[in-house]
């Protein structure tokens, strides 16, 4: 597809990316293209020369670097490949919106768990807030399951990165791992965590104002903030 920037430009809303931007802190300059519209010029993008574009196309505004997380979602690629394209895209987010659309556009992670597992402990150690929350995040998206929980868990201790986002990242990874595992994450939290006083007392909050949880369990953990 030619003239992506063109297009983009086209479908400008400056009140949107006023309102998007305030929303996402340290993002690249903003066009402000609502996510349905950039859905489709990816769409379009991955029936043609979609890796010339990964590899070549512009990245100065957000929505030009959000498009590059949806091809690789998109596009038909074996996972090794995919997962190619994931290496040199990660290290260029550096805010949390196109860092949790990417993960959940990666829907290949489902059908290949343990080579994506793999893959994301490449990162869990990085010096870089965002490389560290894709782990998190992508591990919440696919691996919430009860072959992987345990491990889920034991990794989301060792991401120590001391970035809010990161911290976040664990603590809604926690959250939702709870709604699912209850008992394992229950015990978790109360003898098993490495987690700041900060993560952990925003996964309880999280759990907390989430609907999928009772409110016999929202009592209790209440119980368990830390002051």
């Amino acid at each position: 597809m030619d003239n992506i920037r063109e297009k983009l430009l086209e479908l400008a809303d400056k009140k949107y990316a006023d309102f998007s931007s305030g929303l996402t802190p340290n993002c690249k300059p903003m066009i402000g293209v609502r996510v349905p519209e950039l859905r489709k010029i990816a769409k379009e993008i991955v029936k043609g020369d979609f890796k010339s574009f990964l590899k070549d196309g512009e990245e100065e505004y957000f929505e030009e670097l959000d498009l590059k997380g949806m091809v690789i979602g998109y596009c038909k690629a074996d996972i090794d490949e995919k997962l190619d394209f994931a290496k040199e895209f990660i290290p260029k987010i550096n805010d949390w919106a196109i860092n949790d659309a990417f993960c959940a556009g990666f829907k290949c992670a489902k059908n290949n768990q343990e080579k994506v597992y793999s893959f994301l402990m490449n990162y869990v150690n990085s010096e870089h807030e965002f490389e560290q929350r894709v782990v998190a995040v992508m591990l919440m998206n696919y691996f919430l399951t009860e072959e992987y929980i345990d491990r889920v868990l034991d990794v989301l201790n060792k991401l120590k990165h001391e970035g809010y986002y990161t911290k976040m990242g664990v603590a809604w990874a926690i959250a939702t791992a709870y709604a699912k595992f209850p008992g394992k994450v229950h015990n978790y939290m109360v003898n098993g965590n490495e987690l700041s006083d900060f993560t952990y007392n925003k996964a309880i909050r999280k759990m907390i104002e989430s609907y999928r949880i009772t409110d016999e369990a929202k009592s209790e953990l209440r119980k368990m903030v830390k002051k």
